[in-house]
């Protein structure tokens, strides 16, 4: 297997700058900040093909946070584009405490530039199943996408994740980039604009576990 260059850029427009050389690069919410789906197809509006553009142009991948808006329901998402095309866009799953958003339903996973991607969108990082599902689909890496970091919880969060499911984990959270890798270490930076080095290599265990209760007798009685 080789190894992936990912560029973060925690501070900054899509298509405001030049990117560094990479394979992925990935945008928190300033990338975008809110689209109308409405505006969208009505070309009054052409974000989400500016992601598409900028992956043609650039012939990179390119994972960007944002708000839609849709019939007045509002979300936080992901819009993923490559080679030109725009693959999807997916929405957080989970919404707290009566926040403003509206779910989304299903897992964000993605082949992008050649590597299996799964989405983390804000909350969805409190809930281990996420990262459990996309580890089973073999991914190779999962991106974490927040708006804002409220509190030193969230990199402790990908850290044991990257560790206990073997996947690892870029998060852009505000202003700040992390990679956790699945070895239990943890890399922080402030940049505007910061560049990992991951291995896209999955590696498995085989783990046996004892139980009573499966009975290879035939059942009469379905």
């Amino acid at each position: 297997m080789y190894n992936m260059v990912f560029c973060v850029v925690s501070e900054g427009e899509v298509g405001k700058s030049e990117l560094p050389d990479c394979d992925i690069a990935v945008y928190g919410f300033a990338g975008l900040g809110e689209v109308d789906f409405e505006k969208e197809l009505m070309g009054d509006s052409e974000k989400f093909e500016d992601v598409a553009r900028l992956s043609k142009k650039t012939e990179r991948g390119i994972i960007c946070g944002c708000r839609t808006v849709s019939r007045g329901l509002l979300r936080k998402s992901v819009a993923v584009a490559d080679r030109g095309k725009l693959l999807g866009i997916s929405d957080m799953n989970h919404v707290l405490d009566g926040e403003q958003f509206k779910s989304g339903v299903g897992l964000g996973f993605y082949k992008v530039n050649g590597c299996k991607i799964g989405l983390c969108i804000e909350n969805d990082l409190l809930f281990p199943d996420t990262f459990k599902a996309l580890s089973l689909c073999g991914c190779n890496a999962v991106i974490a996408i927040l708006e804002e970091l409220k509190d030193g919880i969230p990199p402790l969060i990908i850290r044991a994740y990257s560790y206990l499911y073997g996947v690892p984990v870029i998060m852009c959270a505000g202003k700040t980039a992390y990679f956790a890798d699945v070895s239990g270490a943890i890399a922080t930076s402030t940049q505007g604009v910061s560049l990992f080095e991951i291995s896209t290599q999955n590696r498995y265990h085989i783990v046996t576990t004892r139980t009573r209760g499966i009975s290879s007798d035939n059942k009469t009685d379905y």
